[in-house]
């Protein structure tokens, strides 16, 4: 079956992600070597015929007042693409997929989606090889191949045998903390032994690569929170303006407490503000879940003279922008 190919690229006047890149890649890297950047989403779809590609090259892969398509891969003296690694969600190719189905209103075909990026100019091997780090991402994509593609279904090697961690049981202290090192873990020396302990006493074996790797993952500090929980027995400052702050942050906690026994740590630092707010009635838009992740502030954006309702976000991820705002219905 046939797979159709285009690429797509903002006009000039609307290239702002590219011109931004640009300008990243001069002040943050210092390559000023680069006179011109372009970027083109690429958009490979397997199981359509000619006729519904040709209909939704305007109304599915771009919007014609500022987006241009060609079916060629662009010119420039530096042509690479990024695609993400095979099982990873791409969000564009998921909806792209469901909007292609909606018009053909038949079987939902196969996408993948990459991003290509055009440089002109002149780079050493070195300068090219950093502006490829700053724009992969190793754990969620990978420098795509620029020839055509033969098939967009997922190929996946048979992986090799769960390796089992023969002796891990038997480790002494030295031992365990060789391992730590061995391996990048973020558990520390405690918490290896801890680990090693359970599977000593309730295992009764030796663990799997895998199990450790994932009891490693949400040990880490960006699952557990473990910095921001360990709790603050003895507090010393010294910036006067600091410890004014710290002490109408403790006066806000007998308030929002009250008799409860709360420990102090970076957590409740953080939180103390909404916290108090909420409880004073002061905050009266806020939404609330389950999440712990995230909270959002309903509040009024003036959008080019007309007032509208947006929603604020505030998200605790370290992989996200901490602050984003959204507009809300």
């Amino acid at each position: 079956m046939a797979i159709f190919r285009i690429y797509v690229e903002k006009k000039p006047a609307y290239a702002e992600e590219s011109a931004r890149l640009l300008r990243d890649l001069g002040s943050l890297l210092g390559l000023s070597g680069i006179t011109g950047l372009r970027l083109l989403n690429r958009y490979d779809v397997e199981g359509i015929d000619q006729a519904l590609f040709d209909a939704c090259r305007s109304t599915v892969f771009s919007e014609p007042q500022v987006d241009d398509c060609r079916e060629d891969l662009p010119e420039g003296k530096y042509v690479f693409g990024v695609e993400p690694l095979p099982g990873q969600f791409d969000q564009r190719a998921d909806s792209c997929a469901q909007c292609i189905q909606i018009v053909s209103q038949g079987e939902r075909p196969a996408v993948k989606t990459a991003k290509i990026y055009v440089l002109d100019g002149e780079l050493t091997g070195d300068e090219l090889a950093a502006v490829k780090k700053y724009v992969i991402n190793p754990v969620e994509c990978r420098e795509a191949s620029l020839e055509p593609a033969a098939t967009l279904a997922l190929e996946v090697e048979h992986p090799d045998r769960v390796p089992d961690l023969d002796g891990f049981l038997d480790l002494d202290r030295d031992g365990l903390a060789a391992f730590v090192k061995r391996y990048g873990l973020a558990m520390d020396l405690d918490d290896i032994a801890f680990c090693q302990d359970y599977f000593r006493r309730e295992e009764k074996r030796d663990p799997t690569l895998t199990e450790i790797r994932m009891i490693d993952t949400y040990w880490s500090d960006h699952c557990r929170h473990t910095t921001f929980g360990t709790i603050l027995d003895q507090v010393e400052i010294e910036d006067e303006a600091v410890r004014a702050s710290y002490e109408n942050y403790l006066a806000m906690r007998k308030e929002v407490y009250g008799g409860r026994q709360k420990p102090v740590c970076l957590m409740d630092l953080a939180t103390m503000g909404a916290k108090y707010l909420k409880k004073t009635g002061l905050l009266q838009n806020l939404d609330e879940s389950e999440e712990i992740n995230a909270c959002s502030v309903r509040i009024p954006v003036d959008v080019d003279g007309v007032e509208e309702d947006w929603l604020l976000m505030f998200k605790n991820e370290t992989h996200n922008h901490p602050t984003e705002i959204e507009p809300f219905g």
